[in-house]
């Protein structure tokens, strides 16, 4: 039996989430470093499955296949195709950081007993690890079923970094701030489980017409004809698992949960949940959507563009608006999803590549901006754009980086970004041009809400409540560096994506019979 490399890329974060938590309270930093040794274990296991993926190969490689539940037919079955590959990829590649930006986040306010049982750095750290070790997983489980546990299991861990680790820059002094991460926690974790309960429904009726939850057993039997799902049937299916996966991506009008959790979380957190974990109900459009339901997504995908144009413009217009820095963050990352949507159901090649790259662009560039960000805010102690002014004088390597993250953001070329968006607006366009011209409104207001944010903290004359405020430090510039670095190589440099994820959307383009539209060429004359 050969080593089952994809289990261990799983079971090392989660291995380390047990050992870090059983750490002596009084050993904070032996805990620190501890999960930092085992998130960049996962990182070169990570590196493992990317080097031993073949491009060109099988639809799922790696493959592991183990009877679980046999009298219900759930199996454990693991596989990676080039985009759950990538998505890996970045959720092991993003941790390292997040646990070192939130290096002190977790840390006690005052000293207290060393004794006590209660140990909030090591369940800090802990937690972070095992969000790890679940969403990593569901970017390999390729039975239906194990999938869905993975989904819903992945909400309690979030659940307790939003509501027991929130942001200690809350304005509104300690039990406003306790009350508002207490709502987010909740309002996060009920949006959540109402998806994750309608798909449930949508689970259990796949498994009544189709007597598997084998993703690649019922893609088979649909190829070859023996397996006919109704018209009606199939679209309800549909309907159940993408309403669960818009609420986790989140696509307008389900998405509010997100800017009270982005906000109250501490910055690490905030990347945690949306360059990671907001990941996977992209990833599962593509995946499960798509691929279960051929017929039913093209039946679906002009509400759907709808959707996502409202979320485009919407979001960005209330990005626009925002007084506090991370809820802006907040409402630029719905637009963002909304693009990815976009690409994902315009049902082109170009679209669906695109959309693969926004994922990994996006979770890249928003981690740099939002940590930026994270940093700032604990040196001022405030959210609100308007108590900064002319950081850049004082600060001049923490203003620099905060302007590559926010140019990332609003895909500036040059930068890793700009290849996805490109390839999302030109896959649309292909298809439905009333839809590409009207998204690209989207871009200009990126830049609106990026460049006003950084004139009005960066720019004018100093406040004095920032002139004192402290550059960059070894650690943060060790975070951020390695991330800016990733935006430019890939901006100017996409090739190794590509290869990665061109092949595995064939395959979806194949799943539901569509070819990209030929070019329309006038004859000459």
């Amino acid at each position: 039996m050969s080593f089952p490399l994809l289990t261990a890329t799983a079971a090392l974060p989660a291995i380390g989430a047990i050992a870090t938590a059983a750490v002596p309270a009084a050993r904070r930093t032996a805990a620190k470093w501890l999960a930092l040794f085992f998130s960049l274990a996962t990182l070169v296991l990570a590196a493992v499955v990317l080097v031993r993926f073949e491009p060109g190969g099988a639809r799922y490689q790696l493959t592991e296949s183990h009877a679980w539940i046999a009298d219900f037919g759930v199996r454990y079955e693991l596989g990676v195709d080039g985009i759950g590959v990538a998505l890996l990829a970045l959720t092991a590649l993003l941790v390292p950081f997040v646990i070192l930006a939130g290096w002190h986040d977790a840390d006690p306010l005052e000293d207290v007993n060393p004794n006590r049982r209660w140990r909030p750095t090591q369940g800090f750290f802990a937690l972070i690890l095992m969000v790890e070790a679940m969403v990593i997983l569901s970017f390999e489980a390729t039975d239906v079923f194990l999938f869905y546990i993975l989904f819903e299991a992945m909400l309690i861990p979030m659940y307790f970094l939003i509501g027991g680790f929130g942001d200690r820059a809350h304005a509104g002094g300690d039990e406003a701030a306790a009350t508002q991460r207490s709502y987010a926690a909740v309002k996060f974790l009920l949006y959540n489980l109402v998806g994750g309960l309608i798909m449930l429904a949508a689970v259990i009726g796949l498994y009544v017409v189709a007597g598997s939850f084998s993703l690649s057993e019922i893609a088979d039997a649909r190829a070859n004809g023996t397996l006919s799902i109704a018209t009606n049937t199939e679209r309800w299916l549909f309907l159940g698992f993408f309403f669960a996966f818009a609420v986790k991506a989140p696509l307008w009008p389900l998405h509010t949960w997100l800017p009270n959790a982005m906000g109250e979380a501490t910055a690490p957190v905030a990347v945690l949940i949306t360059a990671v974990v907001d990941k996977v109900g992209t990833f599962a459009m593509l995946r499960f959507c798509l691929q279960l339901f051929p017929e039913a997504s093209k039946w679906a995908t002009p509400a759907i563009l709808v959707l996502a144009l409202i979320s485009i413009i919407y979001g960005a217009l209330l990005a626009v608006g925002q007084r506090d820095m991370k809820r802006l963050i907040a409402y630029a990352s719905i637009s963002h999803f909304g693009f990815i949507i976009m690409g994902i159901f315009a049902m082109t090649s170009q679209g669906q590549s695109g959309a693969t790259l926004y994922m990994v662009n996006h979770g890249i560039s928003t981690a740099a901006l939002m940590l930026v960000a994270g940093f700032l805010i604990s040196r001022r102690g405030s959210r609100l754009i308007a108590d900064y002014g002319g950081v850049q004088k004082v600060a001049p390597v923490l203003a620099g980086t905060f302007l590559i993250g926010g140019l990332a953001t609003l895909s500036l070329p040059g930068l890793s970004p700009f290849v996805s968006e490109f390839l999302v607006l030109v896959g649309t366009f292909s298809r439905y041009p009333v839809v590409g011209i009207i998204a690209t409104f989207g871009i200009v207001l990126a830049a609106l809400y990026v460049l006003v944010l950084y004139q009005r903290t960066m720019t004018g004359a100093v406040k004095d409540e920032v002139r004192t405020m402290p550059d960059l430090r070894i650690r943060e510039l060790v975070v951020v560096t390695p991330l800016i670095a990733l935006l430019l190589f890939l901006g100017v440099y996409p090739k190794p994506l590509t290869e990665i994820v061109n092949p595995a959307v064939e395959h979806t383009m194949s799943d539901v019979q569509k070819t990209d539209p030929e070019p329309e060429v006038e004859a000459a004359p």
